[in-house]
This record gives structure tokens, sequence and C-alpha cells, in this order.
């Protein structure tokens, strides 16, 4: 954003060109609203450009374009010219790790955002971490990216130094999600469903740990899969079960279906869920039937945000024919993050990009700290989010509304 603080290891950098290094390339084919020459640096992206994901994929990639064409247009790195290059790994892990090695093998890219997918996170996490490479995702919250597989038991260990994200974890999103359906929404009984994927098992795992700790009580488990559309198996066992709630862990393209099909089927009662489900299309994949269903999602409405204001606004103005979605203020502070560790590197060389230079973009990514779209945004030891903020929202009639921010308090 044009006047936002942007504190990065209080060194400033030096005007005049950059001097053209192995990581940097130069031509104007390459240029985007920048400088008419100097160094050309390419911010990745990665995400679910195309199939059911792609209003959020389509969110993220268009916001960090906003955030690359503004670092120009304001010359937060002089002599350095910004561009993305977004590659569409369809929520496939697959797909994911190939555009990971596509991206490392640019080596003009020095940092990527992304990917929508804690699964696909999983992928492609060592092929960044080998070419020293900096990930900045704005939407993965599985706890085991950043904390290990161990986590849970106090064992934390940072898999990959060059993994950081600007969403919180689920290791706060489940809790938060449980304190509010046993202590707010005053249920009792949950259905857990996931969809037997990384980011969909975690959440579930993490809700039911809190729900059941309160006093809550588990009167059945099922798993989907992605892609289905018939749900009737699963609805029968919920009807069947007396669960006056259902917590489901996966994306909205099943989670809308599953509670459609379960409200016809008579069970009237609330399906609640993580960030994944909360997209406008779960509303209408729910066939006008999800009134009073429950999400969580990472941070503060950003609407509601006076950070995020000129960001609102920038966006709309800009053009783009698909909103910037849940992640879109994540996916802009996460470039912003590239935009400034390349910033302190390069005060830190004398004005130039050095030859190591994603290396040293990783290192100063641990430090970077600015006044952000969603707040402010840091990382801590283990590259997570320190702004730990998340929202309750409520479906009325044909849209979410608020129902809770806070933080989770253990």
């Amino acid at each position: 954003m044009r006047h936002r603080s942007l504190l990065v290891l209080s060194a400033t950098v030096a005007t005049g060109a950059l001097t053209l290094s192995a990581c940097g390339s130069r031509g104007s084919d390459n240029k985007s609203d920048g400088d008419s020459s100097g160094t050309v640096v390419t911010i990745g992206v990665d995400a679910p450009i195309s199939g059911d994901l792609s209003a959020l994929g389509l969110g993220i990639k268009n916001s960090v374009d906003l955030a690359v064409k503004q670092a120009n247009a304001q010359k937060i790195v002089p002599g350095v010219t910004f561009k993305i290059k977004a590659l569409d790994d369809q929520a496939q892990p697959s797909s994911g790790q190939q555009n990971a090695t596509q991206l490392v093998a640019d080596k003009s890219v020095l940092g990527v955002v992304g990917p929508l997918n804690s699964g696909v996170a999983q992928s492609m996490q060592k092929v960044f971490d080998d070419a020293h490479l900096v990930e900045v995702s704005p939407a993965n919250t599985n706890p085991t990216l950043t904390q290990g597989e161990n986590f849970a038991s106090g064992q934390k260990v940072r898999p990959f130094k060059s993994y950081f994200r600007t969403a919180t974890t689920d290791a706060i999103q489940g809790p938060f999600g449980a304190q509010y359906a046993y202590n707010d929404a005053k249920k009792t009984k949950v259905f857990l469903v996931d969809d037997k994927q990384t980011y969909g098992v975690g959440l579930v795992a993490a809700f039911k740990g809190e729900f059941t700790k309160l006093g809550g009580k588990v009167v059945g488990e099922d798993h989907v899969n992605t892609k289905q559309k018939d749900f009737s198996s699963v609805v029968t066992k919920i009807k069947s079960s007396g669960a006056d709630i259902v917590y489901y862990g996966g994306q909205y393209p099943e989670a809308g279906p599953l509670s459609g099909q379960l409200k016809k089927a008579g069970a009237k009662i609330p399906v609640m869920g993580g960030d994944g489900m909360k997209d406008d299309k779960y509303i209408q994949l729910a066939n006008g039937l999800a009134d009073g269903d429950l999400t969580t999602s990472v941070g503060a409405p950003v609407e509601t945000l006076d950070s995020a204001k000129k960001f609102v606004t920038d966006y709309k103005a800009a053009g783009y024919s698909d909103p910037y979605a849940a992640y879109g203020g994540y996916s802009y502070d996460s470039a912003m993050a590239i935009v400034q560790a390349v910033k302190a590197v390069v005060a830190d060389n004398n004005g130039k990009l050095p030859d190591d230079a994603r290396a040293k973009v990783v290192d100063a990514m641990g430090k970077v700290s600015f006044d952000g779209v969603t707040g402010k945004v840091s990382f801590d030891e283990y590259g997570d989010a320190t702004n730990k903020q998340l929202t309750v929202y409520v479906v009325k009639g044909s849209s979410w509304a608020v129902a809770k921010t806070g933080t989770f308090a253990g």
C-alpha cells in the first residue's frame, strides 16, 4: 500500500540502478510497470488457477499481481523491477511439485507466493528448500509444515528454513472453532467428517481435541473423497447419530453439497468448517440450504480493517474479473514480504543483488516486519505468522456474516 510503514532491518536502499547478477535478468520483455533499466526479479505464484478451487486461486494470483504493480510504481527497491510468474497446480500435489521445479529453474525467481493447499505445500517444500528459494503461503494452515510431525506433543522442529506463511495454523483455528461451537453456539454433540487430505484431517483433529476437552461428545466420524458429489451415505449416518452439529475438514466444493443434501434429508443442523469452506460458492453449492452454517477463517475480515481499505479500493480499481476472495489480503502481504526481503538484501550489498541472493532472501525473510493489509506482518522462529487473529462467519441468507473475531484462548 502506498503509504504503509515498511520496516525491514532498518537499512535504506541505495539509489540508482542495480547491477545485474546471476539471480536477476535484464531485458524489456520481463518488465511490468517498473524502471526501463535495471534488474528483473520474479515473484512466482503457485495456486489452483483452474478447477474447483479457482475462485480462491485467482484471488491469490490477482492480489500478488497488484502487489507487484504497486511495488514497481512506488520503486520500493530502486533499480529492481518485479514481475510475477503464475503457475496452476489445480490443487494437486504432483502439479505443485512440478511447478516448484519449474520456478527453481528460473534464476530470476527470488520468492514464491503459495500454494493454497497444505497437501500441495508438502510436495513443494523440499524442492524450494534445496534451492534456498523462499516460499510464503497466504493460506496453508496445517501445523506440521512449520513445526514438524510431532508438534502436538510439544516437540516442535522446523522442517524447512525457506518456508513461511502469513496465515495462522490449524493448531489455533481448530480449537478456536471448537470453543465457538461449544461455548457460543451451545453445541454438545458433533459428527466429524474429513476429506482425507492433509488440511482436512489435521483441522478435524485439532477441533476434536478442544471440543472433547470442553465436554463435547463425538457421536460419529466419517470420510469423503475430493470431487465426490453424492453424500447420501454419510448423510444417513449423521441423521442417525443424534449430532447437533457437523464439523467438516476440507474445501467448499464438497462441503457445500454435503450441507445441502443434509438439510434436504431433514437434518436441520449446522455444518461448520475451516477457512477452506469460506467462499461464496459454498452457499451456492448448498442450493440455498446453508443458512446457519458456520466457518472459521484466518484473520479479521479484510473489509473491516482500516489497514485494508486501500487494498480493497485498489483491487476494485484494477479491474480484476475475479474477487480477491478469502486470501487476497494475505497474498498481497506475502508478496510484499518478499519485496521487503529483497529490499533488505539489496541494502546490505551496496545497492545490488548478491550472487547468493536466494539464500540471502531466505535469511532476510525471518526479520521482515511491516504494517500490511492484514495487520502486522512478521514471522516467528518457525516461519509462522505472528498475527493469530481468526473470525467465525455464519451464513445468513445468501452471504457470510461475521459472528465473532478474536484469538484462541488456550
